[in-house]
């Protein structure tokens, strides 16, 4: 089964900069230091981490790096499964 890469790069990025926004929105509300200890305590692990105070030009820049970053990784990772599925 082939795949359209272009499909996949869009997926992937839009998931990766969603998953960010939500992080940036939890920057933003001041509640992100109480879910990243959280989620340190769920696996038994000391919070080494202090979350900084909120700037709009950092979380843009975050979400639209790991935005393009997930665009790429789908995009390579769509070749490669049509690659490895060529005579499937």
């Amino acid at each position: 089964m082939r795949i359209r890469p272009l499909k996949l790069a869009f997926a992937l990025g839009l998931l990766l900069a969603l998953w960010h926004v939500c992080w940036a929105a939890l920057v933003y509300a001041g509640l992100a230091q109480r879910v990243m200890n959280f989620i340190f305590w769920m696996h038994f692990i000391a919070p080494p981490y202090h979350v900084e105070a909120y700037d709009p030009g950092r979380a843009g820049l975050l979400v639209g790096m790991t935005g393009a970053f997930g665009w790429l990784v789908g995009l390579v990772a769509g070749h490669i499964w049509n690659l490895l599925h060529r005579g499937a």
